[in-house]
């Protein structure tokens, strides 16, 4: 029988409620610097689109950071109302149940079991690392959005949408090109679990070239409208795109880039933002090798990356490794996913394969009351100094950094299958026997 999941259609009405009545309190969120950076921030993008609307280049004065196409979109076709925002949650949380059916071998045309799709929608729409952000209208709530279309096409071998959703997305967000390559081999391989039974990768290269130079000529495309629309010059790419490596604004964040840059030597400035910036890159290769199997795993592994280490973070960019991880049942080993839904390719287990879910568990709760509250001591009291709010950052950074170290773990420890212990006759001791949960 055909169950189409009813959270998804409820929550998204209580999204668009949210959207469209006046919640007390909300102007402070455009304010909090955890939920938007200057490269997001919805202030900053209304005072760009005031000076353009007054025939004032918005990029001259190095406050404003969007894209043009943002500029230009919410300038001249739709103001930027919280609908919008509403609509982009809506979407994203379509996109991540969507992939849910596409790792599960399902036809996105059929529903499933209701329940476990219910959890996937719920693990995104109401996720408040991903709802506060979408309240306070940041702009990384596109990005997000755009992500999960990107993965979703991947999946359901759109190569042509796959590509262009991700080519706009590194226009909005440079950093967001780790995941082109893992995008890349999903669309020539398939998006099945083959966590436990790794293999080599079985996708065609010489596609998976053709593709990429499919995706250039959408994000070439996506350049020459950015610069036509910034009546043909390149200031943009410096305010926009440069930002992102230069550091200009060192406005605080949950991130690790921004104390660390203000206490540093001019003269030391360039050395380690080229250090910072190829840490990210580093991360691609050898993610897309071991795990050349799965590369949805692969993506998702990256997000996390993200999540952890990208230059202007905001809760949004952790929120979104935290949802995706409702996509692997197979890893985090929930009781409670196997027993609505067990699809033939795997076998329900009775433990998790991360290792420390809960020091990981504890660390995102100490992080997240730790950031507000001394975002408001140093901020909005003046009783506390940077040193308060960027330990506040670190706990946040070690969070990210446990759930993608605990993540890897898992995604290569499934392959080896559950520990059976038998016990033999009294005094002859106990035989250990190895399981593989999937084939």
């Amino acid at each position: 029988m055909d169950r189409r999941p009813i959270v998804l259609p409820v929550l998204v009405c209580l999204r668009f409620l949210l959207a469209v009545l006046p919640l007390p309190g909300q102007h402070l969120l455009k304010h909090d610097h955890q939920l938007s950076s200057p490269l997001t921030s919805y202030l900053r993008l209304k005072e760009g689109l005031w000076l353009f609307d007054n025939d004032v280049d918005p990029y001259m004065g190095g406050s404003f950071h969007h894209s043009p196409l943002l500029l230009s979109i919410f300038s001249t076709i739709i103001p930027p109302i919280p609908i919008i925002w509403a609509v982009s949650d809506a979407v994203g949380a379509w996109a991540l149940l969507q992939l849910w059916r596409a790792r599960q071998g399902f036809s996105p045309y059929k529903g499933t079991k209701s329940t476990a799709e219910s959890l996937i929608v719920s693990a995104y729409l109401l996720n408040p690392y991903l709802l506060l952000p979408s309240l306070a209208l940041s702009t990384s709530t596109f990005e997000n959005a755009f992500t999960l279309l990107a993965l979703m096409f991947a999946a359901e071998g759109r190569p042509s949408s796959a590509l262009l959703a991700i080519a706009f997305t590194i226009h909005l967000s440079p950093s967001s090109i780790l995941l082109l390559l893992p995008i890349l081999m999903l669309l020539v391989t398939s998006p099945a679990s083959q966590l436990a039974s790794p293999r080599q990768f079985q996708g065609n290269l010489y596609r998976m070239a053709s593709l990429f130079v499919e995706c250039m000529l959408y994000w070439f495309v996506l350049v020459g409208a950015a610069c036509i629309m910034a009546d043909g010059g390149w200031n943009w790419v410096k305010a926009s795109w440069g930002a992102s490596l230069m550091l200009p604004d060192l406005t605080p964040n949950p991130g690790l880039w921004w104390y660390f840059f203000t206490e540093m030597f001019d003269h030391f400035r360039p050395f380690f933002l080229m250090v910072f910036s190829v840490h990210l890159v580093i991360y691609i290769l050898p993610i897309c090798i071991k795990f050349q199997h799965d590369p949805l795993y692969a993506a998702f592994l990256l997000i996390g990356v993200l999540g952890t280490f990208k230059a202007y973070l905001t809760l949004a960019d952790p929120g979104l490794f935290l949802s995706m991880m409702s996509l692997f049942p197979e890893v985090h080993g929930c009781k409670f996913f196997f027993s609505f839904f067990s699809p033939p390719a795997l076998t329900p287990t009775d433990s998790t394969d991360l290792r420390h879910p809960i020091v990981t568990t504890l660390l995102h709760l100490h992080a997240a009351l730790l950031l507000p509250l001394q975002h408001v001591l140093w901020v909005s009291e003046g009783r506390g100094n940077a040193n308060f709010y960027y330990a506040a950052s670190l706990v946040m950074g070690m969070a990210g950094g446990a759930g993608f170290v605990d993540a890897c773990f898992a995604g290569m420890r499934i392959a080896i299958g559950d520990v059976k212990v038998e016990g033999k006759a009294q005094g002859q001791g106990q035989e250990v026997q190895w399981e593989v949960a999937q084939e």
